[in-house]
């Protein structure tokens, strides 16, 4: 009796237990069955997007870069040789034409020394003069006569030595300009070290500015470049005058350098520019938005809608306003560049033109 309970109760709970797995394997089975019309498994949706034709269209290059004004020259000031101030002719922010005494040194030390041998000129000289008077008779040789205008020249030359030292004492404006603020008093010992003042010639202005290294080709001497200052609303003009021999490494960029044609108060050296420059119109231009760019570390990337899907390619910009901006290269005439959707875009990506502009 203990026997049949035994094997009736094993009975039962095989039954329960085969009961409970016949019903997970259907459960597992309906929640595996595909849904009807899904995609198969790891092919996800194609994702709708907006895309723009990438035809060519006309674009003025017209380019805005800053600039400085700069004087036409400008030097420092400083003495050839060592020495105490004795003249002082320097007032501060004065103009000065080109000559001009400005410092003058002690030098009555080099003058004695010339008027000494200015003494001994004359002496050589008449002695000369009679020589030459005796050897007409035959009163002298021709050696003895030789040696007195050797006298003569020498003196001539230590004279003239002399004379460049004085010169030396003498600090002159190198050209017609204003003077800055000097650094030294009357009666200061100054030496070629000394920095005593500068000057600038302010009559006549330059404009300094840099361009990208894509434009340098375009920019040569003789072309009329506008730009306006801090306060003054009408542009004026400067010719560009030289470049530099080649681009900065640093910058990928090129100096320029031109002459300021106009004249205002509010331009001084030192002063910031806004120097607009105008490269003409460029009828084949390929024009996308800007929205369709999309920029990275190093480069500039857009999406390019290409049988299906979507392709990265790397493109260089050129001029831009608020709208569209110039593709240099990555995209040709007829390419499809995607322009929504961007960021949830990845590389192959299967895609559907929802919509062109």
């Amino acid at each position: 009796m203990r026997i049949f309970t035994f094997r009736t109760g094993s009975l039962f709970i095989l039954l329960t237990v085969f009961i409970m797995t016949s019903c997970a394997s259907k459960k597992e089975e309906k929640i595996a069955a595909p849904i009807p019309g899904a995609a198969p498994k790891g092919q996800g949706m194609p994702t709708k997007v907006e895309g723009f034709l990438v035809k060519p269209s006309a674009v003025s290059e017209k380019l805005e870069v800053p600039g400085t004004i700069i004087p036409f020259e400008a030097t420092e000031l400083r003495p050839e040789v060592s020495g105490r101030i004795t003249q002082l002719n320097i007032r501060e922010g004065q103009s000065v034409a080109r000559g001009t005494l400005l410092v003058k040194l002690y030098d009555e030390d080099l003058q004695a020394q010339l008027k000494k041998l200015q003494v001994q000129l004359e002496i050589y000289d008449k002695t000369a003069q009679r020589q030459a008077e005796l050897l007409k008779i035959d009163g002298i040789s021709k050696q003895e006569y030789d040696l007195s205008v050797l006298q003569v020249n020498n003196i001539k030359a230590d004279m003239e030595l002399i004379r460049t030292s004085i010169q030396k004492t003498e600090l002159r404006a190198p050209f017609s300009g204003r003077i800055g603020l000097r650094n030294i008093s009357m009666g200061a010992y100054v030496t070629p070290l000394t920095l005593i003042t500068n000057i600038r010639q302010e009559d006549q202005l330059k404009l300094e500015f840099t361009v990208p290294e894509k434009y340098s080709s375009k920019i040569t001497s003789g072309k009329i470049v506008n730009f306006t200052v801090e306060g003054l609303s009408k542009p004026i003009p400067a010719k560009v005058i030289a470049t530099e021999e080649a681009v900065t490494e640093d910058t990928r960029s090129l100096r320029v350098r031109a002459v300021v044609q106009g004249k205002a108060p509010q331009l001084i050296p030192g002063a910031f520019a806004k120097v607009a420059l105008d490269f003409g119109q460029d009828k084949n231009a390929l024009m996308i938005p800007t929205q369709a760019v999309i920029p990275q570390a190093r480069y500039k990337k857009v999406i390019v809608y290409k049988g299906g899907t979507a392709v990265f390619e790397t493109v260089t910009t050129g001029v831009r306003d608020s709208t569209y901006i110039q593709i240099i290269s990555g995209v040709t005439e007829g390419d499809t560049v995607v322009i929504t959707g961007l960021l949830s875009i990845k590389p192959e990506s299967k895609l559907i033109i929802s919509k062109m502009n």
